[in-house]
């Protein structure tokens, strides 16, 4: 089974759906790295909300989510791209590692004093000159206190940076990290149905039956039995399905390029200390090496073509 996103919309009323199912793509996330079980559960629940959010982007571009926190957990990031290419990471220490129980929740990990926040960042690739991405930001607190999952965190950054009504469903194994949301649009939603078919119930009734979804069947089943076993009486339009995939944007030229922006005498510290630089991509683990004739070479470029100067123009 391909790792799909499958979008849909309630005939009669402003309310859309998504369901998504990542396998492949987590599995390439989990095999990069080693994650405790909690850790591993919530960056799952991340990558399959972050697909979901980032299936209706009006632009092409990135989606970035990130959970900044003060417990154990420094920080949880995913990025999606408008093609649902994904990669994500956890930062945490070694030695916190060995603290984390199988049992130890998301406000343990992430909100233990209170200060964590998840940012949500839409960064165009197509940028006018001087535009800056989209950026929101919310505690993982609301009004009753902490928030106790990823669903809740993300229902409530929706409510409070984007008003909108969201229902999400999350869960993630080491086998399949799932999702479903559902959103009541505004006004209509571009709905216009037939006088007297608007259903002003839809939103209640569909929620209702999202509740009675369980962590263990959204796991075991695939979307379609899902989506039948709760939404057979209901008259939904379906769209084209998305399939997702695991891709990372690193690079020995982007690694360069950073290693140039931090500056000679910079790079050259780290040489006379350790006889390389050494930089790890947090998101695949993949590991590159600049020794002092890489160094050389990558400074020397840089030195020619910032020193060339156009030839004068000829006179006739």
């Amino acid at each position: 089974m391909k790792d799909q996103l499958q979008k849909f919309i309630f005939s009669a009323a402003p309310v859309r759906g998504e369901i998504v199912s990542l396998r492949n793509t987590w599995q390439e996330v989990l095999t990069r790295r080693d994650y405790p079980a909690p850790v591993r559960t919530i960056l799952g629940e991340m990558m399959a909300a972050c697909a979901l959010l980032s299936a209706n982007l009006k632009f092409n571009g990135t989606l970035i989510m990130q959970i900044f926190g003060d417990g154990p957990v420094k920080m949880l990031v995913v990025q999606c791209g408008s093609d649902l290419s994904m990669r994500a990471t956890a930062k945490f220490s070694g030695d916190v590692a060995a603290t984390i129980g199988d049992d130890t929740t998301l406000i343990e990990l992430l909100n233990a004093g209170g200060h964590g926040r998840c940012v949500i960042t839409l960064d165009p690739h197509d940028k006018m000159p001087g535009q800056q991405p989209y950026q929101g930001i919310v505690p993982l607190s609301g009004l009753d206190g902490p928030l106790k999952s990823m669903a809740e965190v993300l229902e409530h950054y929706m409510h409070h940076s984007e008003q909108l009504d969201t229902r999400l469903w999350l869960a993630a194994n080491t086998e399949r990290a799932v999702g479903m949301l559902l959103q009541k649009l505004p006004g209509d939603g571009g709905i216009v149905p037939h006088p007297g078919e608007l259903d002003t119930d839809t939103w209640e009734r569909v929620c209702t039956l999202g509740g009675t979804l369980s962590r263990e069947e959204l796991l075991k089943e695939e979307p379609e039995t899902v989506f039948r076993r709760l939404f057979w009486q209901e008259n939904v339009q379906h769209f084209e399905p998305a399939t997702a995939r695991f891709e990372c944007s690193c690079s020995r030229e982007r690694v360069g390029a950073m290693l140039k922006m931090l500056g000679r005498e910079e790079v050259d510290s780290v040489l006379e200390e350790r006889g390389h630089v050494e930089i790890h991509c947090e998101f695949c683990n993949q590991r590159y090496e600049f020794d002092p004739v890489d160094v050389a070479q990558l400074f020397l470029a840089s030195g020619l073509s910032e020193g060339l100067t156009p030839a004068p123009g000829q006179r006739h």
